[in-house]
């Protein structure tokens, strides 16, 4: 089954106590780190990958929890807070020697990358946050019927026991559901990838649930904590979105521009997983963010 990026070199990085993250490292140059979202693995990055490496170091990361990474069991509230799964992000830089990178995130890890523009502003140099609220906003901008969207993010937030029992039942159904409903173009990602994500998945539905549960607990908490001191990212920052503001009725610059001051946000003409759909286009945005 397809788990590696042709071409790239693999390592197992030890982060944190008991923690070693699956980290793919290829090319030369300013380093970019780019972390994968959900239902995916760090192969969702592949081709963009591929295509900065021919003039960056690209370092692309299964996060905690995720792919191959190490899955700790949630045996503390913090253990998938996004300012640790960040943590262990900045760890993995350092391992290669890099002690500032630019960062890049799709859904789940531009969360991570997110958290770590605002608790590691000297290790990020510039962030990429691609199809994603902040954690406050997002929950702010679903109500009403239009929430049903993100009926995921309620399961998952419930209190441990019944979200894990019910999708380990029905596991490849509903990650499968979000490959197919969230994709524009469904050849972007071929069955070997598709097999791929399903089966990393179906392995990891308790890390899974820990990582979206932390989203709707400590989480908030880190975030509003962040949101009444007034704390801003300090770098560059491309956000890369569909125009999910026009469905659900909020201004997607708008709520970033108040965390991000040096913001270019743009909406982009592809599914949710638009580094598979549309990797030139990602691509090229990631080096023109990196030249600001």
């Amino acid at each position: 089954m397809t788990r590696t990026i042709p071409g790239f070199d693999y390592h197992r990085v030890p982060v944190a106590d008991e923690v070693a993250l699956n980290v793919a490292v290829a090319g030369s140059g300013s380093p970019i780190v780019l972390l994968h979202g959900f239902p995916q693995t760090h192969l969702m990055w592949r081709h963009v990958a591929a295509d900065l490496a021919a003039d960056h170091t690209a370092i692309v990361v299964d996060l905690r929890g995720y792919g191959d990474s190490d899955k700790p069991a949630a045996a503390r509230t913090d253990t998938y807070s996004k300012r640790r799964m960040a943590a262990d992000i900045v760890a993995a830089a350092a391992a290669f020697g890099h002690d500032r990178f630019a960062l890049a995130g799709h859904d789940r890890g531009a969360l991570v990358a997110f958290r770590a523009g605002l608790d590691h502003p000297g290790a990020v140099s510039h962030l990429a946050c691609l199809d994603v609220l902040p954690t406050l906003d997002m929950w702010d901008v679903l109500h009403g019927v239009t929430a049903a969207v993100g009926f995921h993010l309620y399961l998952m937030a419930q209190p441990p026991g019944l979200p894990e029992q019910m999708i380990s039942a029905g596991a490849d159904a509903f990650f499968a559901f979000f490959l197919d409903q969230w994709t524009k173009d469904p050849a972007a990602i071929p069955p070997p990838v598709r097999a791929a994500y399903l089966d990393a998945c179906r392995d990891a539905v308790p890390s899974i649930v820990a990582d979206y549960r932390a989203s709707a607990t400590i989480d908030v908490d880190h975030d509003g904590a962040d949101r009444a001191a007034g704390a801003r990212l300090t770098m560059p920052v491309t956000v890369l979105q569909q125009d999910w503001g026009a469905a659900l009725g909020y201004e997607a610059a708008a709520l970033w521009s108040a965390w991000a001051p040096d913001l270019d946000h743009r909406t982009v003409d592809a599914g949710h997983f638009m580094a598979e759909e549309d990797p030139e286009t990602v691509a090229a945005a990631l080096r023109e963010l990196v030249r600001r």
